[in-house]
């Protein structure tokens, strides 16, 4: 290893050995605190009283008091059905979650007149009253996540590193002013440091950043026509879209942010989102606060969703949501390019993406459904002046299963099952059919992001075990084909140039599982191994058998 290389992982090692010391005594102190407190009673005094009644008018919390601090959307507070509030448990559970997938979906104004505030230490940062009132109040939040990485062969070998080991930091924090009930506005910072042995990837933007403006908005709302309304603008996370379509890029050490516009309004049972963004160019890794759009990718649309009135079936409450959507993209560069017969040769372009859309998800009592079927429409430019071709793709996502509540915890079996169409790479006139899916999906379909729901038909078992608050284990084995044999398989930034020396539908299969382990309150660490077992015709293309491992510490306030 180079002297220079040598000295950066050895910053690199003693960076995170600070940083998580830090975090690791500073939880540990939140626990022992909490503990002391809760051998204490709690007893209404009349400074209580007075306290609840100067709270009285600020208050929007979804609960007075709980430990989940989630903005009061009704309905669609507690469910996937609007997606930032979602709980994103692959990466916070256990008794302090969930967070919210965007922090800025948190609301922790109830810890104004919560009596049992005191029993986390964290609090302290959570509720800061900024006046007399109480109702001009900033919200601090952080995480620092480290994350370690091994591949035998990474991309089924066409990365063309063996036994590869990368080492991720991330530090990520947020301010959230809230100025009355009308206005608010949020800032988030992000510093991602990158390192290891026969790495890979570190160049696409997505793992290294100097410090830099993850996220930066205003947001005004107010209650009009029975519903909440706002609109947000500036730069954002958006995740409200199928995760087969598009997420924040969790996976990744950076997140994926937008600049741009939102609006939303949410009645009771209805809610709608309109939405025009251009996603951050953040290649630029060695300049501090050097994001700014990329005009070489838009996202825009609406998107819409009713609660049916709940019912009980199999004597449990029951909750269906009925989605109708329209989400374009525009987009160019490597990710817009298409593949041609010559192996390893691409046709490069620039692409409409028309995605009309509907969604059916919620729980029929035990039996939790979650079926999403897109068409994709739209144009391909080719460069250079060439045809014009129309778009004519689709995609379709199930998941059905059952949970269990007497297994001595919380059991959930299903069947996740996906159908994303494929091109031909033959044709060069005529409608191109691969389904482009450019802005990082996540479908359980695979965690090493090998593979992508791009002409695939995937079917497998989904198995998720809370035995306790504090673990998660999830178990997924997807079998995968190709949609279509005269197309090539697609990776998750990469496209394979697999052409006419590989024969068959069939991909192969790619087991996984993953533990999570709430070490004590805000400390949670987990555990991935999944595996890429190829068919014998792929690997006679030249494929490998790949082996992934991913361990992970994440510290959150």
């Amino acid at each position: 290893m180079h002297k220079t290389k040598q000295n950066s992982y050895k910053k690199l090692c003693q960076l995170s050995s600070f940083s998580f010391v830090f975090l690791a005594l500073s939880s540990t102190i939140s626990y022992a605190d909490t503990q002391q407190k809760l051998s204490t009673s709690d007893t209404t005094t009349p400074t209580q009283i007075a306290l609840d009644k100067k709270c009285k008018g600020i208050v929007t919390a979804a609960g007075k008091y709980g430990r989940s601090r989630q903005t009061n959307y009704g309905v669609f507070t507690n469910n996937s059905g609007f997606g930032p509030v979602g709980n994103y448990s692959w990466f916070a559970f256990g008794p302090n979650a969930p967070y919210a997938q965007a922090r800025w979906a948190e609301d922790w104004s109830g810890l104004c007149n919560d009596p049992d505030k005191n029993k986390d230490w964290f609090n302290r940062l959570k509720y800061i009253p900024l006046n007399d009132s109480g109702n001009i109040w900033l919200s601090l939040n952080g995480a620092e996540r480290f994350q370690y990485i091994f591949d035998s062969h990474a991309y089924m070998g066409y990365q063309n590193k063996k036994n590869s080991h990368r080492f991720l930091l991330r530090s990520i924090y947020g301010a959230d002013l809230h100025v009355g009930s009308h206005v608010r506005a949020y800032v988030e910072l992000i510093n991602a440091v990158a390192g290891g042995i026969r790495q890979f990837g570190y160049q696409t933007g997505t793992q290294r950043s100097r410090l830099n403006l993850q996220q930066g908005f205003l947001e005004l709302k107010n209650e009009m026509l029975g519903a909440k309304m706002g609109v947000i603008g500036g730069r954002q996370f958006f995740v409200d879209a199928p995760a087969a379509m598009q997420s924040p890029r969790e996976l990744a050490n950076i997140r994926q942010s937008w600049d741009g516009f939102r609006g939303y309004s949410i009645w009771k049972r209805f809610r709608i989102d309109l939405f025009d963004l251009w996603q951050t160019d953040e290649h630029n890794d060695q300049k501090v606060f050097t994001y700014g759009p990329n005009y070489n990718a838009r996202l825009y649309g609406a998107y819409s969703s009713l609660a049916l009135p709940s019912f009980y079936a199999l004597g449990k409450k029951s909750q269906l949501f009925l989605d109708a959507f329209f989400i374009g993209y525009l987009f160019n560069g490597t990710t817009a390019s298409i593949p041609t017969r010559q192996i390893a040769a691409m046709q490069k372009g620039s692409t409409r993406r028309d995605n009309i859309g509907g969604r059916i998800s919620g729980n029929v009592g035990t039996i939790n459904i979650d079926f999403t079927g897109v068409y994709q429409g739209g144009v391909f430019r080719p460069a250079n002046n060439g045809n014009t071709r129309p778009v004519r793709a689709f995609l379709f996502s199930s998941l059905i299963s059952h949970t269990f509540k007497n297994v001595g915890g919380s059991l959930t079996v299903g069947l996740k099952s996906d159908y994303s169409s494929g091109g031909n790479y033959k044709k060069t006139t005529g409608a191109v059919r691969n389904f482009a899916v450019p802005y990082f999906p996540t479908t359980d379909l695979d965690m090493t992001l090998y593979l992508t729901t791009s002409n695939s038909v995937s079917t497998g078992p989904l198995i998720t075990y809370i035995p306790r608050p504090d673990i998660l284990m999830v178990l997924h084995a997807p079998f995968i084909w190709r949609a279509n044999t005269n197309d090539t398989v697609y990776g998750v930034g990469l496209t394979y140039p697999l052409r006419d020396n590989y024969s068959g539908g069939y991909i192969g299969s790619l087991p996984q599982f993953s533990l999570g382990y709430e070490i004590i309150p805000h400390l949670v660490i987990s555990t991935s191994v999944a595996g890429f077992i190829g068919s014998s015709s792929i690997k006679n293309a030249g494929a490998k058998d790949s082996a992934f491992v991913l361990e992970r510490l994440t510290f959150r306030f």
